[in-house]
């Protein structure tokens, strides 16, 4: 991962005024800011200022220099945000789709203590910490909040795995605890799983490791169970400060470390089953770096600091041009970005399964994607986006596509025939793809192929008879 950068958001001041946190809106559109004033600022995509609003206390009696906001998340449809705050309080602001809609507080937590961090990973679920020690859920349908788990232990991090599914939580004694709502099969288990030299102020969960970082200088990435599979030691290093924050990409496979003026990255080697330290970003008079954020299509990271600066930069693995039509992006191993350049339009191409995607193509005039992995064939409809991953045993890229048939048309429409299917014949095997579905509608062993034969789903079974009679 390459960390280029764009352009300053927030111009820093002279003195302290932290960026206390940042967070993307899901669908990569809405960027939010706050700093030590209690002010949200909303970026647009492209970084320019759009619109702000100012927190509210939990109580007005006291004023308004009472608390400090300690985290920030946007909701899953990316019209709510959740605001965390030392005075014992949650608030979730309504902010609309549009620019200039009307901030409404549509749900508040009220806690025992102060709320610390803070991820909202689901539809109705935030999930966040308290300076007590517990892990808490609240629910936006039903207003109410409820414990997951307790420690004795301030929360001092958060993090969820990258399908969100599953939490870790980092405490003041060095104590990780996971948790997972579902454990998606890996068998995986839940309390606590390790123990750190110092408190986990720096913490992200990739895709096959746990990365932690604190003060003591040193990076250590722990395996699924806890154990230790890397260290990182910087503590002979007289111009590294303590690690103050991290963050993962949206694939897992890159992470990112933040300290006092420098970046440091790491990226996942399949291969070697280790992560791969690049070199570090060095970035003078940064200051200390208080807050990252990662655009959620894994493009853009953000970075916040101590003195109130907000940079912006660009990541990727490698950049291509196709067809002088389409800039590809490689933003992982596993997650690509497919840029239209005439009309702007972009679609992220991923990997449910963590596989290492090979060369992207655009095909039948320019609206179709195909892109192999090892184990899986990726497809997709740049005019519906709607992407598809079906299990697909290499064969050295040899497969011929057929993209139109008679279904996309008016006629298909009357005749009620099944609509955006891909056909693939390979080594005597034609298999049907529906755009937007996982898993291969049918297959059947045949030399005969008709790209015009395709029925409804219904009647398949009429056109596997078809073709084995050819």
């Amino acid at each position: 991962m390459q960390l280029k950068y764009l352009k300053t958001l927030l111009t820093p001041q002279d003195g302290a005024a932290k960026v206390t946190c940042m967070a993307w809106a899901p669908n990569n559109a809405k960027f939010a800011v706050c700093t030590i004033d209690r002010v949200v600022i909303l970026y647009d995509e492209q970084g320019e200022k759009r619109d702000r609003f100012t927190t509210k206390p939990a109580d007005p009696k006291y004023g308004k220099k009472t608390y400090v906001v300690k985290s920030m998340a946007f909701s899953p449809d990316s019209t709510k945000i959740a605001v965390a705050q030392t005075d014992n309080i949650i608030f979730v602001y309504k902010i609309g789709e549009e620019w200039g809609d009307k901030k409404v507080i549509c749900n508040k937590f009220i806690q025992t203590s102060a709320v610390t961090c803070l991820v909202w990973p689901s539809e109705h679920t935030i999930i966040f910490g308290i300076a007590e020690g517990k892990v808490r859920q609240a629910n936006t349908k039903t207003s109410k909040s409820s414990t997951i788990y307790g420690t004795d232990s301030y929360v001092v991090s958060l993090t969820t795995n990258v399908s969100g599914k599953g939490i870790l939580s980092g405490h003041a004694d060095g104590t990780v605890v996971r948790y997972f709502f579902d454990d998606e099969g890996s068998g995986e288990s839940q309390g606590k799983l390790l123990t750190h030299a110092c408190p986990p102020y720096a913490m992200a969960w990739g895709t096959n490791s746990i990365i932690v970082a604190g003060c003591d200088k040193k990076i250590v990435a722990y395996g699924r169970e806890g154990h230790v599979l890397q260290t990182f030691d910087y503590s002979r290093d007289r111009s590294e400060k303590e690690f103050t924050v991290a963050a993962s990409s949206p694939s897992g496979q890159s992470i990112v470390v933040g300290s006092y003026d420098r970046l440091r990255v790491f990226n996942w080697s399949p291969r070697k089953g280790i992560w791969d330290e690049a070199s570090p970003k060095e970035i003078p008079n940064l200051y200390t770096i208080t807050a990252l954020s990662w655009k959620k299509d894994g493009s853009r990271l953000s970075v916040g600091t101590l003195c109130g600066g907000v940079e912006l930069f660009d990541c990727c693995l490698r950049r291509s041009i196709y067809k002088n039509k389409f800039e590809i992006t490689y933003v992982g191993l596993s997650q690509v970005i497919v840029k239209n350049l005439s009309t702007g339009t972009r679609v992220v191409l991923k990997s449910q399964y963590g596989y290492e995607i090979d060369e992207v193509k655009v095909m039948g005039k320019d609206r179709y994607l195909v892109a192999h992995t090892s184990d899986t064939l990726l497809l997709g409809d740049l005019l519906s986006n709607k992407l598809s991953e079906v299990a697909w045993q290499g064969s050295g890229g040899n497969e011929k596509f057929f993209f139109e048939n008679e279904t996309n048309g008016a006629k298909g429409k009357r005749l009620g025939l099944m609509n955006h299917v891909c056909m693939i014949f390979n080594a005597g095997e034609l298999a049907l793809v529906e755009y937007g579905s996982n898993e291969i509608l049918g297959s059947v062993r045949t030399e005969f192929m008709n790209p015009h034969l395709i029925r409804s789903a219904n009647n398949f079974s009429m056109f596997l008879w078809h073709t084995e009679k050819q």
